[in-house]
């Protein structure tokens, strides 16, 4: 039996980083914490996005949004693997 931790970590899709890179590149960096997040496949990047388009235009909402994408993944729970 194995007992592996699992993380909310996704598995990102390109084309979602991909819209993500252009738009920080497109917005002079102003959308930058929403690319990481996607790139970092973090389950609540849309929530940083939207923290990003709605304070992002204050130093510290900014900054708040690049702390939230580059925090580590939380631990979702326990996968339990019987034998094979």
């Amino acid at each position: 039996m194995y007992v592996e931790l699992v993380s909310d970590r996704l598995h990102h899709r390109l084309r979602r980083v991909l819209i993500a890179w252009l738009a920080s590149i497109a917005t002079c960096g102003y959308l930058f914490p929403w690319a990481v997040a996607t790139t970092r496949g973090k389950a609540d990047a849309d929530a940083i996005g939207f923290l990003n388009l709605a304070l992002g235009w204050t130093v510290v909402g900014w900054l708040l949004a690049l702390a939230l994408a580059c925090r580590r993944h939380g631990i979702a729970g326990l996968r339990v693997t019987g034998p094979d």
